[in-house]
Protein backbone atom coordinates (compact mmCIF):
# COMPACT_ATOMS: atom_id res chain seq x y z
CA UNK A 1 0.00 0.00 0.00
CA UNK A 2 1.43 3.37 -1.04
CA UNK A 3 1.73 6.04 1.59
CA UNK A 4 1.56 9.73 0.66
CA UNK A 5 5.04 11.22 0.57
CA UNK A 6 5.88 13.95 3.06
CA UNK A 7 8.33 16.86 3.24
CA UNK A 8 11.26 14.61 4.27
CA UNK A 9 10.56 12.15 1.45
CA UNK A 10 10.62 15.09 -0.97
CA UNK A 11 13.95 16.27 0.44
CA UNK A 12 15.37 12.77 -0.05
CA UNK A 13 14.08 12.62 -3.63
CA UNK A 14 15.52 16.07 -4.46
CA UNK A 15 18.91 15.17 -2.98
CA UNK A 16 19.12 11.81 -4.77
CA UNK A 17 17.90 13.30 -8.03
CA UNK A 18 20.72 15.86 -8.01
CA UNK A 19 23.40 13.49 -6.64
CA UNK A 20 22.52 9.82 -7.01
CA UNK A 21 25.85 8.65 -5.58
CA UNK A 22 25.30 10.08 -2.09
CA UNK A 23 26.02 7.56 0.63
CA UNK A 24 23.24 6.88 3.08
CA UNK A 25 25.19 8.79 5.76
CA UNK A 26 25.64 11.83 3.47
CA UNK A 27 21.96 11.69 2.55
CA UNK A 28 20.93 11.42 6.20
CA UNK A 29 23.00 14.51 7.04
CA UNK A 30 21.44 16.46 4.17
CA UNK A 31 17.88 15.68 5.20
CA UNK A 32 18.50 15.82 8.95
CA UNK A 33 17.47 12.25 9.78
CA UNK A 34 19.23 9.27 11.27
CA UNK A 35 20.93 6.94 8.78
CA UNK A 36 18.52 4.13 9.77
CA UNK A 37 15.41 6.25 9.19
CA UNK A 38 16.86 7.57 5.93
CA UNK A 39 17.65 4.08 4.63
CA UNK A 40 14.14 2.90 5.47
CA UNK A 41 12.59 5.86 3.65
CA UNK A 42 14.77 5.23 0.57
CA UNK A 43 13.76 1.54 0.60
CA UNK A 44 10.08 2.51 0.85
CA UNK A 45 10.37 5.15 -1.89
CA UNK A 46 12.01 2.55 -4.12
CA UNK A 47 9.50 -0.18 -3.26
CA UNK A 48 6.59 2.18 -3.97
CA UNK A 49 8.06 3.21 -7.33
CA UNK A 50 9.05 6.82 -6.60
CA UNK A 51 12.67 5.85 -7.24
CA UNK A 52 12.94 3.71 -10.35
CA UNK A 53 16.71 3.45 -10.74
CA UNK A 54 20.09 5.17 -10.74
CA UNK A 55 22.26 6.09 -13.72
CA UNK A 56 25.44 7.94 -14.60
CA UNK A 57 25.08 10.98 -16.85
CA UNK A 58 27.52 10.60 -19.73
CA UNK A 59 29.07 13.22 -22.00
CA UNK A 60 27.71 12.88 -25.56
CA UNK A 61 30.69 14.88 -26.87
CA UNK A 62 33.28 12.60 -25.25
CA UNK A 63 31.45 9.59 -26.71
CA UNK A 64 31.24 11.00 -30.23
CA UNK A 65 27.49 11.71 -30.18
CA UNK A 66 27.68 15.42 -30.99
CA UNK A 67 24.46 15.85 -32.95
CA UNK A 68 21.10 15.86 -31.17
CA UNK A 69 18.05 15.65 -33.44
CA UNK A 70 14.31 15.57 -32.97
CA UNK A 71 12.31 13.84 -35.66
CA UNK A 72 8.58 14.16 -36.21
CA UNK A 73 7.27 10.96 -37.77
CA UNK A 74 3.93 10.84 -39.55
CA UNK A 75 2.48 7.43 -40.40
CA UNK A 76 0.26 6.72 -43.39
CA UNK A 77 -1.96 4.45 -41.30
CA UNK A 78 -2.44 4.17 -37.58
CA UNK A 79 -3.09 0.53 -36.88
CA UNK A 80 -1.90 -1.65 -34.03
CA UNK A 81 0.50 -3.63 -36.23
CA UNK A 82 2.12 -0.44 -37.60
CA UNK A 83 2.45 0.99 -34.08
CA UNK A 84 3.99 -2.27 -32.82
CA UNK A 85 6.45 -2.55 -35.71
CA UNK A 86 7.51 1.08 -35.33
CA UNK A 87 7.95 0.78 -31.56
CA UNK A 88 9.99 -2.44 -31.85
CA UNK A 89 12.36 -0.91 -34.43
CA UNK A 90 12.86 2.24 -32.39
CA UNK A 91 13.63 0.20 -29.26
CA UNK A 92 16.34 -1.72 -31.16
CA UNK A 93 18.15 1.46 -32.23
CA UNK A 94 21.00 2.60 -29.99
CA UNK A 95 20.77 6.06 -31.54
CA UNK A 96 17.26 6.69 -30.19
CA UNK A 97 17.25 8.22 -26.73
CA UNK A 98 13.51 8.79 -26.46
CA UNK A 99 10.43 8.12 -28.54
CA UNK A 100 6.94 9.33 -27.74
CA UNK A 101 3.62 8.69 -29.42
CA UNK A 102 1.96 12.10 -29.50
CA UNK A 103 -1.40 13.65 -30.29
CA UNK A 104 -1.47 16.36 -32.91
CA UNK A 105 -0.12 16.87 -36.41
CA UNK A 106 2.20 13.84 -36.40
CA UNK A 107 2.33 10.43 -34.68
CA UNK A 108 5.76 10.08 -33.02
CA UNK A 109 8.44 12.40 -31.72
CA UNK A 110 11.87 10.76 -31.72
CA UNK A 111 14.91 12.15 -29.91
CA UNK A 112 18.19 10.74 -31.21
CA UNK A 113 21.91 11.34 -30.72
CA UNK A 114 24.34 10.58 -33.52
CA UNK A 115 27.92 11.43 -34.42
CA UNK A 116 27.01 14.04 -37.01
CA UNK A 117 24.90 14.81 -40.05
CA UNK A 118 26.27 11.91 -42.11
CA UNK A 119 25.44 9.47 -39.29
CA UNK A 120 21.99 11.04 -39.02
CA UNK A 121 21.36 10.59 -42.73
CA UNK A 122 22.33 6.91 -42.40
CA UNK A 123 20.10 6.51 -39.32
CA UNK A 124 17.17 8.10 -41.13
CA UNK A 125 17.58 5.99 -44.26
CA UNK A 126 18.33 2.69 -42.48
CA UNK A 127 16.15 2.86 -39.37
CA UNK A 128 13.25 5.31 -39.73
CA UNK A 129 12.30 5.55 -43.41
CA UNK A 130 12.22 1.79 -44.19
CA UNK A 131 9.60 1.14 -41.52
CA UNK A 132 6.19 0.15 -42.82
CA UNK A 133 3.72 2.96 -42.45
CA UNK A 134 6.20 5.87 -42.32
CA UNK A 135 4.83 8.50 -44.66
CA UNK A 136 6.72 11.63 -43.71
CA UNK A 137 9.42 12.92 -41.36
CA UNK A 138 10.54 16.37 -40.28
CA UNK A 139 13.91 16.74 -38.62
CA UNK A 140 15.07 19.43 -36.22
CA UNK A 141 18.83 19.50 -35.59
CA UNK A 142 19.70 21.08 -32.25
CA UNK A 143 22.06 24.05 -32.58
CA UNK A 144 22.34 24.71 -28.85
CA UNK A 145 21.08 22.86 -25.80
CA UNK A 146 19.65 25.65 -23.70
CA UNK A 147 18.41 23.39 -20.91
CA UNK A 148 18.83 19.65 -20.73
CA UNK A 149 18.12 17.24 -17.93
CA UNK A 150 15.72 14.79 -16.51
CA UNK A 151 15.11 16.24 -13.05
CA UNK A 152 11.46 16.35 -12.00
CA UNK A 153 10.12 19.05 -9.69
CA UNK A 154 9.59 17.43 -6.30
Amino acid sequence: MSKEIDRLDRKILRALQSEGRLTNIELAERVNLSPTATAERVRRLTREGYITGYAAILSPQKLGRNLLVFIEVKLDRTTADVFDTFAAAVKRSDDVMECHMVAGGFDYLVKARVAGMEAYRQFLSEVILPLPGVRETHTYAVMEEVKAGSALPV
